[in-house]
């Protein structure tokens, strides 16, 4: 008897990385697509909703809850059965890749870290400047943050291909490792306690961008050895959040060349 299961066609995403309804979401599970995060009904009790969920969570992929209107707006297709899947257009590297790709140059390492940023254009903003300054790596939290979204690898214009990005659940616990692994961390902040001008980034260092509303969390903000102000000379107190990583990165490219 034929095998139809092993016939059936691997779900592709749209141009936006969008998987949708309930047989194509257990299909790209059941053949290994690298997804982002899955987004599944809220209070919806459907045995195969639970599968899926479960099935996900059980290989590392975020399940969040929605509400039907998130899912409505995220659908293109308009028939999502309560479950849609954001893939992710590459797959995760680790932090030790990150700091094998500066030993593998024999630099200290260069690392952008993001504390939830949401905004996919912020990062992949970020993605951009890091790889084009030559940053080692970018690190981004599981939770509460842009993935690696096709609308994040086109706003990076294609420097996802080219720079590794971790993600891990844990960014105070993260930045203490690297601590352990002998690299500074430098954290932009309005209000830092040292000007970005008398930051020494010529060594192993961290880069910690904040979210776009609050910045850094108390807890990440804690665990920087320096937290670094870009001086303003106008009545507005911040930049986005690109722009302030496009700043520290290139003033750390400058020390270096000296």
């Amino acid at each position: 008897m034929a095998d139809y299961n092993s016939r059936r066609p691997v779900p592709e995403a749209g141009a936006d990385g969008i998987i949708e309804g309930r047989n194509a979401v257990t299909e790209a599970l059941r053949t290994g697509t690298v997804i982002d995060k899955i987004y599944i009904l809220k209070g919806e009790t459907d045995a195969a909703l639970g599968h899926i969920a479960s099935t996900a969570r059980a290989r590392g992929i975020v399940v969040v809850d929605a509400d039907k209107r998130k899912l409505d707006h995220m659908s293109v297709t308009h028939s999502h059965q309560g479950v849609i899947a954001a893939c992710a257009v590459r797959e995760y590297a680790s932090v030790d890749d990150i700091l094998a790709a500066a030993r593998e140059k024999g630099e200290a390492p260069l690392i952008v870290v993001c504390d939830e940023l949401s905004d996919p254009h912020n990062l992949g903003a970020v993605i951009r400047t890091a790889c084009c300054a030559g940053a080692h790596g970018v690190i981004i939290p599981k939770r509460r943050s842009a993935g690696l979204t096709a609308v994040v690898a086109k706003t990076s214009a294609g420097a996802v291909s080219h720079i590794p990005v971790a993600r891990v659940p844990n960014i105070t616990a993260l930045l203490k490792e690297l601590k352990q692994e002998g690299v500074w961390v430098f954290g932009a902040a309005m209000n830092g306690t040292t000007s970005l001008y008398q930051a020494d980034l010529k060594g192993p260092a961290a880069i910690v961008i904040g979210s776009e509303g609050s910045g850094m969390s108390r807890l990440v903000t804690e665990e920087c050895d320096f937290t670094v102000s870009i001086p303003m000379k106008s009545e507005l107190d911040s930049l986005n959040a690109s722009a302030a990583a496009a700043i520290l990165l290139y003033e750390a490219v400058r020390q270096r060349m000296n």
